[in-house]
C-alpha cells in the first residue's frame, strides 16, 4: 500500500533527523518542543479533524501510513502521532462552537484517554468533573486533553441500556489539569504518558460527548468509521512501524557483525536468514490483514451505510493481530542480534522495549481476542466498544 497525501509528503523528509534524535527523546521522556512543532507543521495531528476546522478528514489508510512511517523512525514519535491524530476525530461530535474553540486553530492538538476513570456530575448547565487518568500521552504539546467519565445525574450514574452507565468524553483545557511527572517506563519512553487529574472542575455541557449515544455532527465517511476501531488500528500501526525498523536494523547489523568464535558474518548464518524471513512474513501478513479490514469498513462508511458487527470485529482483530505479529518479528530480530542488542544504545533494544509496551494497551491487549471470538461464535456482544 502506497498512499499519496500532502501530509505524508511533508512528514517523510523529517523522519531521518527524528530517528537521529532518539536518545534525546528517550531522555526527555516526552517530545522536545521543536520536534512537536515540526510535526504540527506537517498537519499530521489534523488528519482526523473535519475539513471545516483546518483538518483533512482523511482516509484511515493515510493515517495508518503516517503512524507506521513515524514509528519506523522512532516508536515514541509514532505513538505521539497516533494519539494526537486519532484524538482529533471526536471534533465531529462536538457542538460547532465548542469544536471551533478546541480544534479550530491550525496548530491545535488534543490528546486524552477514553477509559472512564472520571466522574462527571450534571449541575445545571455544567458538568462537575473529578477523575484521574493514566497514559496521558502527548500532553506537553496539546492545548486540550480529554478523559472518559461516567455521567452522573441526581446523585446517581445515568444509565443508557441494560443498566450500563453512560460514558462521556470530556474536554479540559491543559492549564486546568494536574499532571504527575511519573512516566518512567520500560519502553515508549518519549511519549510523556504521565498521569493526569482534575478536581471539581466545572465544564460546559458542550465540552462533553457520548460516542455511543450521540451522532457525529459532521457528515463524512471518516465519522461513520468505528472510533475505537480507528484507535486500535493506530496502535497496530505503531507496532508494525517499529517491527519494520527492527528488520532493517538487523539487516544492517548482520551485514557487518562477525559473531564471536565465527569466521562468517551474521548475515551468512542460515538461522539469521531464516529468522529475518520469518519476521518479514509476520509483518507483511499482519499488515495485509489490517489493510483489508480497514478497506472493508471504509467501503461501508463511504457508501453511507452502517459498519457491520463482523466488519468492526475484523478491524479490532486485525489490529491486535498486527501488534502480536510485530512483537514476534521484533523478538526474532532482537534475539538474532545476540549480545549487540542488550545495550541501551542499541536500536534493537529500544524497539524491543517499545513494542512490548504497546501490547499492554487495552485496544490491542489479549482480551480483544475474546471479543472477536464472541462475534465469530455468534454470542451476544456489546458493539459500542468495538
Amino acid at each position: 500500500m502506497a498512499t499519496s497525501h500532502p501530509v505524508l509528503d511533508r512528514l517523510q523528509p523529517l523522519l531521518p533527523s527524528l530517528a537521529e534524535r532518539t536518545p534525546e527523546i528517550e531522555t526527555a521522556r516526552r517530545l522536545p518542543a521543536d520536534i512537536a512543532q515540526l510535526l504540527i507543521g506537517t498537519g499530521v495531528f489534523k488528519l482526523c479533524v473535519p475539513e471545516s476546522l483546518h483538518g483533512h478528514a482523511a482516509h484511515p489508510l493515510v493515517l495508518l501510513q503516517a503512524i507506521e512511517t513515524a514509528s519506523q523512525a522512532d516508536g515514541a514519535v509514532g505513538w505521539n502521532v497516533m494519539i494526537g491524530a486519532t484524538s482529533g476525530m471526536t471534533a465531529a461530535w462536538l457542538e460547532p462552537e465548542a469544536a471551533k474553540l478546541i480544534h479550530g486553530a491550525p496548530d491545535a492538538v488534543t490528546g486524552g484517554i477514553f477509559a472512564p476513570r472520571g466522574k462527571a456530575e450534571r449541575r445545571g448547565d455544567s458538568w462537575i468533573v473529578d477523575g484521574s487518568w493514566q497514559w496521558a500521552s502527548g500532553n506537553s504539546h496539546a492545548q486540550w486533553m480529554k478523559g472518559g467519565c461516567v455521567a452522573w445525574e441526581n446523585g446517581k450514574p445515568r444509565l443508557i441500556r441494560d443498566g450500563v452507565p453512560e460514558v462521556l468524553t470530556v474536554y479540559f483545557p491543559r492549564d486546568r489539569i494536574a499532571f504527575e511527572d511519573n512516566w518512567y517506563s520500560s519502553g515508549l519512553c518519549g511519549t510523556g504518558s504521565c498521569d493526569m487529574s482534575v478536581r471539581e472542575l466545572t465544564v460546559p455541557l458542550s465540552h462533553a460527548v457520548s460516542l455511543t449515544r450521540d451522532r457525529p455532527r459532521v457528515d463524512a465517511p471518516l465519522y461513520r468509521f468505528p472510533v475505537f476501531g480507528l484507535l486500535a488500528m493506530g496502535c497496530g500501526a505503531v507496532a508494525l512501524g517499529i517491527a519494520r525498523g527492527a528488520i532493517e536494523d538487523l539487516a544492517e547489523l548482520a551485514g557487518a557483525k562477525v559473531p564471536t568464535l565465527s569466521r562468517r558474518k551474521l548475515a551468512e548464518r542460515n538461522a539469521t536468514q531464516s529468522d529475518i524471513a520469518k519476521a518479514e512474513a509476520a509483518v507483511r501478513g499482519a499488515r495485509a490483514f489490517l489493510v483489508e479490514a480497514v478497506e472493508e469498513a471504509w467501503g461501508a462508511a463511504d457508501q453511507g451505510g452502517e459498519i457491520s458487527l463482523r466488519q468492526r470485529m475484523a478491524l479490532r482483530l486485525a489490529s491486535t493481530n498486527a501488534t502480536d505479529a510485530a512483537v514476534r518479528a521484533v523478538d526474532l530480530c532482537y534475539t538474532m542480534a545476540g549480545g549487540s542488542s542488550v545495550y541501551r544504545t542499541s536500536p534493537l533494544q529500544r524497539r524491543f522495549r517499545d513494542v512490548h509496551v504497546i501490547t499492554q494497551h487495552m485496544m490491542v491487549a489479549p482480551p480483544s481476542y475474546e471479543v472477536a471470538g464472541r462475534v465469530l461464535l455468534g454470542l451476544d456482544t456489546d458493539p459500542s466498544m468495538i
